[in-house]
């Protein structure tokens, strides 16, 4: 099953209130709180579109640029600190810098992976 859906960029969850007998969801990866919901996957699919659309008018409206989800930057945190720092030598000793180092090792599990 795919939690997940995208519109317009943007990326939003599917998550399930058994005890509602509803669907909800938030979009992912920006600080603004965009939810939806619906009854139905098609309610939600709906509502969902419709809160991404409305958050682009009111960006527009107030004249501020929309948030950018997944923009290709980011923070990593390693929970060994040895692991850092084996990746940093890994790096060095290829005459690479850690971020293209950390970018080639997630395509390659992407790649891995099917969709």
């Amino acid at each position: 099953m795919n939690n997940v859906m995208e519109y317009k960029g943007y990326i939003g969850s599917v998550e399930f209130s058994e005890p509602d007998g509803l669907f909800f969801g938030k979009v992912q990866g920006i600080r603004s709180l965009i939810s939806y919901e619906g009854s139905t996957a098609a309610e939600l699919v709906a509502d969902f579109h419709g809160a991404v659309d409305d958050y682009l008018a009111l960006c527009e409206e107030e004249g501020t640029k929309p948030e950018i989800a997944y923009k290709g930057s980011l923070n990593v945190r390693f929970k060994k600190r040895d692991t850092h720092r084996r990746a940093a030598i890994y790096a060095i000793t290829h005459e690479q810098s850690l971020n293209s180092f950390i970018e080639e090792a997630v395509e390659e599990k992407l790649a891995t992976v099917t969709r």
